[in-house]
């Protein structure tokens, strides 16, 4: 099949994939503890028959020991023809009120910009929207032989990696697609060859038996939060670069994203200043980060005069690819031990050391992949990072060594705002993936 007849066919089945991604962004399939279990079922339900009804008819939900099920199917191929394994998610992050969002992130809102806005229209059922638009556009019957996983937890506690470990012969392929991804910019292809892997901790610091009258004793005695507070801003430099010592950091060499579309994609207030020195793709992907994203305190409706005797704070970090993630979080530790205040007592809990991945780029399928896109998009595709992580990546290596991975998506960075509020997609992205998937299934096949 040629670019011409991919383009033609993708085209006349994308109205129908629309509709069928704003029906889908209407369910509320948040999969964290503490919500409605009832919408990711439903959600799952909907997947399935959407997936059936596209050529994978033999597709089923999972059994699996907890959580939601993924999807799971296959549509064989030609004898010897190459495996192809499609991933994407259909759980979303929450979407809270005060996120901010401007219109109601559960019903699919088309704006004079074009794109397409509510929750988890680009993270990840626009991927599963390219998935459909892809098998639709084939008729159901690709030219290899194509399995499917769609997974129901990927936002929060994975429970796939298990799936995938006691079921080893359903992943064994020739190529990975995931299709959980995005160009820099609209109009402009990217393959992501990096992941940040993280490591995680919870920073107990001490400094008192018992709470303290702030009048009585304030001054001479140290308060925790305030001790707490000091030994966070230990974590970075004056620059806004990570300080901790023993951490791996490199030069970002390929694809460039511009400090003013990160500023636009971020949503920096004005006067406020990008953190860290050297360029904004180094700061993204090749370079550590570290945030303090929960503190335990008395809130401030709870408040009263007294001197705090412990506080604590979950400390995550970024860590680049080919970094260790038991080494960097031996640093990071070490760092919290020795970099407390007034000799407070700190106590570290250990929570989390997810590694990177790197995705070799010199296989066939990642080049059919690079001309799938170049045909597809009428240019060149650029080696992007990505400052998230995937862990799922190396349990799937591990069952299938020597697979390949294509990691894209319709996540376009500058303007999508996935895990925020007014999240969106473009719907030509999903279009000209669709193309790329097409195309590359096919020249996979033709050998």
């Amino acid at each position: 099949m040629d670019p011409t007849e991919a383009s033609t066919r993708v085209a006349a089945v994308l109205p129908g994939v629309l509709t069928d991604l704003e029906e889908l962004v209407a369910i509320p399939s948040i999969a964290f503890p503490g919500y409605p279990p009832e919408p990711v079922h439903a959600m799952a339900a909907r997947t399935l028959e959407l997936l059936q009804e596209a050529g994978f008819t033999n597709a089923y939900l999972a059994d699996v020991p907890h959580g939601y099920p993924p999807v799971v199917g296959e549509i064989p191929g030609p004898p010897g023809s190459p495996v192809v394994t499609l991933y994407a998610h259909y759980d979303v992050q929450p979407a809270p009120p005060t996120q901010g969002w401007t219109t109601d992130p559960w019903v699919a809102t088309r704006r004079d910009d074009g794109r397409l806005y509510g929750r988890g229209a680009a993270d990840d059922k626009g991927g599963l929207a390219i998935h459909l638009a892809t098998l639709r556009a084939l008729d159901g019957t690709p030219p290899c032989t194509v399995r499917l996983v769609v997974e129901g937890m990927e936002e929060t506690n994975s429970n796939l990696e298990e799936f995938v470990e006691a079921h080893p012969e359903l992943f064994r392929c020739d190529l990975f697609v995931v299709c959980d991804m995005g160009n820099l910019r609209v109009g402009e292809p990217s393959l992501t060859a990096t992941l940040r892997g993280d490591v995680a901790c919870v920073v107990t610091v001490s400094t008192l038996s018992f709470p303290l009258h702030s009048g009585v004793f304030g001054g001479p005695a140290p308060d925790a939060m305030m001790a707490l507070a000091r030994l966070l801003s230990s974590l970075l430099d004056d620059a806004g670069d990570v300080a901790v010592e023993g951490v791996t950091r490199f030069d970002w060499t390929g694809a460039e994203q511009s400090e003013d579309e990160f500023r636009a994609g971020a949503g920096l207030l004005p006067g406020v200043r990008t953190a860290g020195t050297g360029s904004i793709s180094s700061r993204l992907w090749s370079r550590p980060s570290v945030s303090a994203i929960g503190v335990d305190i008395t809130s401030i409706e709870g408040s009263s005069n007294v001197l705090h005797p412990s506080a604590r704070a979950k400390i995550w970090m970024r860590v680049p690819p080919g970094a260790d993630p038991a080494a960097e979080l031996d640093a990071l530790v070490r760092h919290l031990e020795t970099h407390a205040p007034w000799g407070a007592q700190v106590v570290v809990e250990r929570t989390k050391a997810a590694p990177p991945f790197t995705v070799p780029t010199d296989g066939p399928g990642y080049a059919a992949a690079r001309r799938a896109l170049r045909a597809a998009y009428g240019t060149d595709a650029g080696d992007v990072g990505s400052g998230g992580s995937i862990p799922l990546l190396q349990t799937l290596a591990s069952v299938s060594p020597g697979a390949e991975f294509v990691l894209w998506g319709p996540e376009d960075v500058a303007l999508s705002r996935i895990h925020a509020s007014d999240e969106s997609v473009d719907p030509s992205e999903i279009e000209r993936m669709a193309v790329a998937q097409v195309l590359l299934l096919e020249e996979l096949a033709a050998g």
